[in-house]
């Protein structure tokens, strides 16, 4: 039986923490001055979706929304001198809220893609990421994706991830189990149900730093995928150069590397 008592422990608080946040996620807001829907952009106040089972990116402790990108967006937006609230929601609604307009901006580890050019405006790249494949510690099988034929692996709906399974799913003979959260994911994984689940390589990296999680990265990155903070395409040029404008500042005056070195040591990009 797989010792995985803590990978249990740790990502079922996550999911509970996310569960909630995504269940007041049409009221919870911080960040900005006064409540309100999206719309107050008028105002000055933009509503910004996040995926808060995401961490280092996006997480929540005691109410309080933390991470790079949360960070990250919240120095932009005092650089620029606008206000923000945030929106918690699953990663697969966001875009869909960006197109219904109940958001106006969305930091979540968001990879820009071509397919997401179609519907979106991106800033600038602010993090380097890319794809890995993840097992438990004591699987010696799986080493590439050679070694998933007959496999089950486990990814999370509306992600690259996700697309990438998709696409290389009949090249390398395995099967895909899909899920709404990264939690719900890697618990798949714990329970014996999957082989390996394909994850950022960030958010896993700083998953096992901070725990021994019996989990370990296998193979090279599958891909390489940069992080943009996304606007509806064509609606908000204006609000798309403040974020880059203050992006930019941050990298100039070091604040970007305290951030992200704040949660993953010698990995800001």
């Amino acid at each position: 039986m797989k010792k995985f008592s803590f990978l249990l422990l740790f990502f079922t608080l996550i999911l509970i923490v996310g569960a909630c946040a995504q269940q007041n996620g049409e009221s919870e807001e911080e960040g900005g001055e006064g409540e309100g829907e999206s719309g107050s952009a008028e105002q000055g106040v933009y509503t910004v979706g996040i995926d808060t089972s995401y961490p280092p990116f996006e997480f929540q402790v005691g109410g309080e929304y933390q991470g790079i990108d949360v960070e990250l967006i919240k120095a932009i937006a005092e650089s620029q001198g606008f206000e923000i609230q945030f929106r918690p929601m699953d990663f697969v609604g966001i875009i869909p809220a960006l197109e219904e307009g109940t958001i106006d901006l969305a930091i979540a580890g968001m990879s820009i893609t071509d397919e997401r050019k179609e519907i979106l405006d991106f800033s600038e790249p602010y993090f380097d990421a890319g794809l890995t494949l993840v097992t438990s510690q004591d699987n010696s099988e799986i080493e590439t994706l050679e070694d998933l034929d007959g496999k089950i692996i486990a990814v999370k709906s509306g992600t690259t991830g996700s697309k990438f399974a998709g696409e290389n799913r009949e090249k390398y003979g395995y099967r895909v189990a899909y899920f709404e959260d990264s939690p719900s994911m890697f618990l798949e994984l714990a329970n014996g149900h999957a082989d390996a689940f394909i994850e950022d390589y960030p958010v896993i990296a700083y998953a096992i730093s901070k725990r021994d999680l019996e989990l370990k990265t296998v193979g090279e990155r599958l891909n390489d995928e940069k992080y943009g903070i996304a606007v509806l395409k064509g609606q908000n040029d204006e609000l798309l150069g403040q974020i880059n404008e203050g992006l930019q500042l941050l990298r100039d005056d070091g604040t970007y590397d305290e951030i992200v070195n704040k949660y993953i040591k010698n990995q800001g990009k």
